[in-house]
């Protein structure tokens, strides 16, 4: 009979693991899972948690875990087939009839399995013998730990056209070909696939070796070379390193996913061992479901260039039609040009962490990657904008949570473009004055001066330019140390700019725009400043470049900017954390006080906004 994974996945969605493991062991709720003491070993106090979401259970004492069919095999003793007929019994479900030909499938994904094994024990002898000497060097040279290469099984590939088809011919060429490690082309003899190359097994949750991956050792195409899809092996449904990462996750509550193996083995020799990749494509609806059974939330660490910013947009657009309560994507960013691998060289492990304990939402990064995809100073293109996010939101099949967009969406649009500008009586007030704009006084500083200010999203655009702004006017970074000591930027490349240009001032009391390029030039962040100065989208009067004989004036005024736009950014959290406290003792006890004081901070909070609107649009300075 034919038991496909859907129809096996259909089963255990349909039984609630905690009754069926209830009616024979007493369990207990706790929280949003429930404990027993566990059955497969004596125990005292309960480590044996079941979760009906995510359908498994585990024991952290012994290490039992499994699904509905695994508890009827495991502990009521039942075969396979009968666990699956009980319980396809209590949930209505017909078993597939009998089907010959299924069962020479399986016993042929059976001898692949054996195929696959002799193929990997035949690569690492390779790997370990006079051959392997330049793959042994190449992975010395990546850092890579004996320790580590033994856990991962690194092989090697001779250059050869009939190695691995002699030394396997006990299995027969079509098994061969069939596993995908040898070429096949018309009437022509069968040759192997691989040829010097480093080989990676690729393997199944349960760990037996289904693929392999490649990585060519000197000059020649592809870098990297994956088996084909066979019997086994489904590249758009498997994830590099899920046998050793899905345990891991249990531990620490998340997945992290990479571009590729490398990626992720790198980061596991760190001490990341929740790590997977895919395998050669983007990230897929399958892969994503998959990853959704183990966490909520994966966090996926593309590299920071823009392929890699591209492939996590495919991935976080991919994700909408299937999003579903409390499962969504979280994303960080790696500095542009490197890798995980680069930056645990470069600044090691801790680097890697706190990006990962900041990462940021779906809806932010969907948000941010239209908002910044084009200049929005025309009408056409913030409508356009307007567009894009609607058709995102079209995309969402789940109906309350595209609510919940189309309200977060709209409600961020607004602030960018709709904020009202006009000020009551009593109210701060914006005097336009012959040097600029000048705010008579901000009130709001950060919720505590012994913390920093985390300054991400649509603040991060403006953050950017007030780096731009720094540059041109060098001598207000002396000015304002405590504002800025205390912000701390959510994209890594523009916060090591800043801590540079905060050195640069503390070293040199006199700083003109050039000397500080020029100290900037033997640090990594020269390249990003000079960006920034060519930023035309950034439409601050502090960051425009200003002719040699520009009138004293409108230096000024840009500096008068600049400085107003350090005080209102780095202010803002105070004020949004002043809101939440008004609006907390308006829902609790609404008199006339807490709803005055409620109505005040949502004034001044527009205002701001206001502010930084008005500082971009400003008349063009002549």
């Amino acid at each position: 009979m034919t038991l496909s994974p859907q129809w096996l996945d259909e089963l255990r969605s349909r039984t609630t693991l905690s009754t069926l493991i209830g009616r024979t062991v007493k369990i207990q709720k706790a929280g949003r899972e429930f404990k027993a003491c566990c059955p497969f070993h004596n125990e005292k106090t309960p480590s044996f948690t079941i979760n009906d979401e995510k359908g498994f259970y585990h024991c952290f004492g012994c290490g039992a875990h499994g699904d509905a069919i695994r508890w009827m095999t495991d502990q009521r003793g039942l075969s396979f087939m009968d666990a699956v007929k009980d319980l396809a019994a209590e949930a209505q479900m017909e078993v597939p009839a009998p089907d010959p030909r299924a069962a020479q499938r399986q016993e042929a994904r059976a001898t692949l399995h054996d195929v696959m094994a002799s193929a990997q024990d035949w690569f690492v002898t390779q790997f370990n013998g006079i051959e392997g000497a330049a793959a042994r060097e190449y992975l010395k040279n990546r850092g890579i730990s004996e320790k580590t290469i033994r856990e991962f099984g690194f092989g090697f590939a001779p250059d050869s056209r009939g190695r691995l088809k002699e030394a396997l011919s006990v299995h027969g060429v079509d098994q061969l070909v069939e596993a995908g490690l040898l070429i096949k082309v018309d009437d022509r003899d069968p040759y192997d696939r691989f040829r010097g190359r480093l080989m990676i097994p690729i393997r199944d949750p349960r760990g037996r070796v289904i693929a392999f991956g490649g990585r060519i050792l000197g000059d020649g195409e592809p870098k990297y070379l994956n088996s084909p899809d066979t019997p086994l092996f489904d590249k758009g449904r498997t994830l590099y390193n899920l046998d050793k990462a899905s345990p891991a996750s249990r531990q620490t509550g998340r997945i992290l996913v990479v571009e590729g193996y490398m990626d992720a083995i790198a980061l596991a020799q760190a001490g990341f061992e929740d790590v997977v990749a895919p395998l050669g494509t983007a990230l897929t609806e399958h892969q994503i479901e998959r990853i959704w059974k183990m966490v909520e939330a994966p966090i996926l660490c593309f590299d920071g260039d823009n392929a890699g910013q591209k492939a996590a947009m495919r991935a976080a657009l991919r994700a909408l039609p299937i999003l579903r309560p409390s499962h969504s994507l979280n994303f960080i960013a790696l500095p542009a040009g490197q890798d995980p691998d680069d930056l645990l060289r470069s600044e090691g492990p801790q680097a890697f962490a706190a990006l990962i304990d900041q990462p940021q939402m779906l809806g932010d990064k969907i948000w941010q990657a239209e908002f910044e995809a084009e200049p929005l100073n025309t009408p056409e293109t913030k409508a356009g904008l307007k567009k894009r996010l609607s058709d995102h939101i079209r995309d969402i099949s789940d109906q309350d949570i595209a609510q919940h967009y189309r309200q977060d969406f709209q409600q961020r649009y607004e602030e960018a473009f709709f904020r009202k500008r006009d000020s009551g009586p009593g109210q701060k007030q914006f005097a336009r004055s012959k040097s600029g704009f000048k705010s008579q006084y901000v009130s709001f500083k950060p919720m505590d001066d012994t913390k920093s200010v985390l300054i991400d999203g649509h603040d991060l655009r403006i953050a950017k330019a007030i780096l731009g702004g720094l540059i041109r006017h060098p001598a207000q970074i002396s000015k304002h140390f405590e504002e800025l000591t205390v912000l701390r930027l959510a994209d890594s490349q523009m916060q090591a700019l800043l801590s540079e240009l905060i050195h640069a001032a503390m070293s040199k009391e006199m700083l003109d725009m050039q000397g500080l390029l020029t100290i900037l030039e033997q640090t990594d962040c020269y390249n990003v400043a000079k960006g920034l100065l060519r930023a035309d989208a950034l439409n601050f009067t502090f960051n425009r470049k200003l002719p040699d004989n520009a009138p004293s004036d409108d230096i000024e005024r840009a500096q008068n900017d600049l400085v107003e736009a350090i005080k209102v950014i780095t202010a803002r959290p105070g004020l949004e954390a002043a809101l939440a406290e008004a609006t907390r003792r308006v829902q609790d006890n609404l008199d006339e006080e807490s709803y005055a004081e409620q109505q005040r901070l949502r004034q001044a909070k527009q205002e701001f906004h206001d502010r930084l609107v008005e500082l971009t649009q400003v008349d063009d300075i002549v």
